[in-house]
């Protein structure tokens, strides 16, 4: 009786924590929500917390489409969506033949690869401005998509090596037995296997492209390609700065890195459930 009782206790206790725990993680994200629905006046007198007095749903109309929120958004989407989709084929490729395949130098090649994830954002921030200048590439979507593939890369080819050295062998021996071909084997049998760490690599690449300030503040300067990350900080005002609109802008930015990870968040459960298994 007296380890019911006990046992009932620890789970309450857990759970008080867990929805402690679960409040403070999400509660930012509502305050933001409540934020983006105030005006100036409320904001700075003295209702920063509270519910809005006057829910401003006009916020969302104005940063949509006065202050080009869309546009900046669809730019961004279409650069996060080429560097995901690079990213996610040449990593996994290149993870394939350094985890199956052998041949001279692979380990070296590995290491040198993933001396990338060394490099600072920072140190390559001037080389790379240089560089874009040179050929020509600065206010392009390829001034940010080229850097963040290569940034990207690292991390990917990790992942996915270290996931595909857990996968056994036999079904790829089987199919190499009976005629399959390599690009054939690698597309019909391995890529189907490695999809959580395709979500995972998805995740990691979305949020680092999707978040990025830096290279988009220091390449892009032409409106036509600022990226949301971008977009909102120029609606920050030389006199006046209505918050609210870009708290509205904020939010819209926050949405799709949320429903990314609500989509994908059991392939990454799994992948890193995998990851541990072969620890």
């Amino acid at each position: 009786m007296n380890k019911k009782i006990t046992g009932r206790a620890k789970s309450c206790v857990t759970h008080v924590f867990l929805i402690i725990f679960a409040f403070i993680q999400v509660y930012p994200l509502f305050w933001l929500f409540e934020f983006s629905l105030k005006d100036n006046s409320e904001i700075f007198g003295g209702n920063i917390a509270g519910l809005p007095k006057h829910w401003r749903f006009g916020n969302y109309v104005t940063a949509f489409f006065k202050a080009n929120v869309i546009k900046y958004f669809l730019n961004s989407v279409l650069v996060t969506g080429i560097t995901i989709a690079v990213t996610l084929i040449v990593s996994a490729m290149s993870a394939y033949a350094i985890s199956r395949m052998i041949w001279k130098g692979r380990e070296t090649t590995l290491k040198i690869i993933l001396m990338g994830m060394m490099v600072p954002i920072h140190a390559a921030l001037l080389p790379l401005f240089i560089i874009l200048s040179k050929t020509h590439l600065l206010n392009s979507y390829a001034s940010l998509i080229i850097p963040y593939i290569a940034f990207g890369l690292p991390m990917a080819i990790y992942l996915f090596t270290s996931f595909m050295e857990s996968l056994p062998k036999e079904m790829e021996e089987a199919a190499a037995i009976d005629g399959c071909g390599i690009y054939r084997m690698f597309m019909l049998i391995v890529f189907p296997l490695i999809r959580p760490a395709v979500a995972t690599v998805s995740i990691f690449t979305f949020i680092s492209s999707w978040n990025e300030l830096m290279f988009a503040v220091t390449f892009i300067n032409k409106a036509e390609f600022k990226t949301l990350t971008v977009g909102i900080m120029s609606m920050v005002g030389a006199y006046t700065t209505k918050w609210g609109e870009i708290g509205a802008g904020l939010m819209i930015a926050t949405i799709p890195t949320v429903i990314m990870y609500l989509l994908l968040s059991e392939q990454v459960q799994k992948s890193l459930v995998a990851g541990a298994v072969k620890g």
